[in-house]
């Protein structure tokens, strides 16, 4: 007997397999039964006559429910018709085990606190399967990208001592006998001082912001991509960007045509993310967003709002660089044609969706760093490790980081961003 999923029954078409997954649906007319099964690689649907099954093995079959885990057994053939292009005509049944009560979940509308708290059974829905596939890609591809670039993964702490940023918005807990620590909200710092070994170097992994924001683009837990580049100014590192997020969505589009389909994402839209992308300074941003009708100021960063705005003009992302310093992290190099400027980028992902990547070249002169950490009131002395890579062979670097979930809800085309990580967390829930 041949054991398999379906993603592969196409090579056995005429053959008898096995498989083994969930009733995600059925209907009988008393002597057919048509199961749709899924696996986690697809979905397909087992065909069974009451004459040609044994009578034991039908009558557990007429007593199936919604997500009941079972082993079916059939010959596949070629069918038009089906989603997946292939239908099995059953020859056995078993189940592993069938619900007491109905599934949760029905076919009807149900509001997103009800289907958040079910989340643990809501990830088995057709839409979600194929959101956490085409999150997969993703970070495939980002690795994939950044291997065949000569970055190294560099595996920077989640407890931290202080804040990446001199924010107040993070998350402590009491570290022994050693005061507060907190959860990372980035690991760029730490990913500097690899790349002063490495070169060049990556981290992926959760973070973790407490600011009390409820908009569709705010999760307080999720996973950040950091890149970090010794020898890159900040032009190559729009470069890099504008290379990763090109080849993220050439991935998806390659993979996931199915995933897309389910959730009916508009694939045109993708096929146009093609670099070289939009550019344009702060400065002509709020120029064009004043003629949009935004009051918008000289030196105010870009709210959500106005990154929505921007972002609907254009059909392929949009870099936003060198924001005015005075809104913008320390360690971000000024622009040597502007002072008051820095040397930044924010991309924008179109169709509405805003910010996915903030980067910028980082400040490589120890007393320029000294001077900056001051205006910006953050204390030196947690920061001396920090300022020693300026100290012993300082160089010009640069470096960029993402929010994956964020780009999960671009490329899919959510409305919202608590559906693109398994089990989201959100200022008002933390469970399941």
């Amino acid at each position: 007997m041949i054991t398999t999923t379906i993603s592969q029954i196409g090579a056995y078409v005429g053959q008898e397999v096995e498989l083994k997954g969930w009733a995600y649906n059925f209907r009988s007319s008393g002597k057919i039964f048509f199961l749709q099964l899924r696996d986690g690689t697809g979905r397909v649907q087992t065909v069974y006559s009451k004459a040609e099954l044994p009578e034991d093995q039908w009558a557990v079959l007429d007593t199936v429910r919604i997500e009941s885990s079972v082993i079916v057994r059939g010959t596949v053939k070629a069918e038009a018709r089906s989603a997946s292009g292939f239908e099995l005509t059953g020859v056995s049944f078993a189940a592993i085990q069938i619900p007491t009560e109905d599934f949760p979940i029905g076919k009807k509308e149900h509001g997103p606190d009800f289907l958040l708290d079910q989340r643990s059974l809501w990830l088995r829905s057709e839409s979600q399967w194929a959101i956490q596939r085409v999150r997969n890609t993703i970070i495939n591809a980002t690795f994939a990208y950044f291997n065949e670039n000569g970055y190294v993964k560099f595996d920077t702490p989640i407890l931290t001592p202080t804040a990446c940023e001199g924010t107040t918005e993070l998350f402590s807990i009491e570290y022994f006998d050693m005061g507060n620590a907190y959860l990372s909200q980035s690991g760029q710092l730490y990913l500097e001082a690899g790349i002063m070994s490495l070169g060049r170097a990556f981290d992926f992994g959760p973070v973790f912001r407490a600011e009390k924001s409820k908009t569709r683009r705010h999760l307080t837990e999720f996973w950040m991509m950091d890149a970090e580049a010794a020898f890159v100014d900040h032009e190559g590192n729009l470069a890099v960007q504008e290379g990763l997020v090109c080849r993220i969505v050439k991935d998806v589009l390659e993979k996931n045509r199915a995933e897309l389909a389910i959730l009916e994402r508009d694939v045109a839209a993708l096929e146009k993310v093609q670099a070289p992308f939009v550019r344009m300074t702060h400065a002509e941003a709020v120029a064009k967003l004043r003629e949009l009708g935004s009051d918008i100021g000289d030196m105010d960063d870009l709210g959500g709002d106005d990154e929505t705005v921007l972002t609907k003009l254009y059909d392929r992302p949009i870099f936003v660089e060198k924001y005015p310093a005075v809104v913008k992290a320390f360690y971000m190099k000024r622009d040597p044609m502007d002072p008051t400027r820095v040397l930044n980028a924010d991309m924008l992902a179109p169709e509405g969706y805003g910010e996915i990547i903030g980067g910028s070249q980082r400040e490589d002169d120890y007393e320029q760093l000294l001077q900056r950490m001051k205006d910006h009131n953050v204390p030196t002395e947690p920061y001396q490790w920090y300022l020693d890579l300026r100290r012993f062979g300082s160089v010009p670097h640069s470096g960029f980081g993402y929010g994956l979930e964020r780009i999960v809800a671009w490329v899919c085309g959510l409305q919202h961003i608590r559906e693109t990580i398994p089990f989201p967390r959100l200022i008002n829930r933390i469970t399941p």
